[in-house]
């Protein structure tokens, strides 16, 4: 059972078996979810992010014993970084949950300084935080294309 449940969490409900590209694939999981489940209110957001993110550090480290750095079936990581994406936006239909996982993925795939940097971070910690960053700069560009766009 305590290995099924690492996996669960670890892969984001299996999304990080994905064949093809798994950490976008979990982050538009996610995407959708927060779509169909919005609005969320603030006091959960920050619950779910404080418990992914505590949890998501010894699952990320326990995956990356058992499969070497940085393994790419854990996606734990894209769901704290898209949560700290959506944190207190008032997002308000499909469009802007896809906008959101749009800047996530761009900035978690170029990883701009200093995100990379954090990637060196040891064990679960780095695999955590560079995405939980990626996501702030993901937040700042969500905010601004909600801004701009009236969505």
């Amino acid at each position: 059972m305590r290995r099924f449940l690492l996996y669960a969490f670890g892969t984001f409900l299996g999304s990080g078996f994905s064949p093809i590209a798994p950490a976008t694939a979990a982050s538009f999981v996610f995407a959708i979810l927060w779509w169909a489940y919005a609005p969320v209110r603030l006091p959960v957001q920050i619950a779910l992010l404080v418990i992914v993110t505590a949890i998501g550090v010894p699952v990320a480290t326990a995956l990356e014993k058992r499969h070497g750095p940085d393994p790419k079936l854990v996606v734990c990581d894209e769901v704290a970084g898209m949560l700290v994406t959506f944190l207190a936006v008032p997002v308000v239909g499909f469009r802007a949950c896809f906008a959101g996982f749009f800047w996530f993925r761009v900035f978690d795939v170029l990883k701009p300084p200093p995100v990379r940097q954090l990637e060196r971070l040891p064990r679960g910690w780095g695999i955590m935080a560079d995405d939980l960053l990626a996501g702030v700069f993901a937040q700042v560009a969500l905010r601004l294309t909600l801004h701009f766009t009236r969505w």
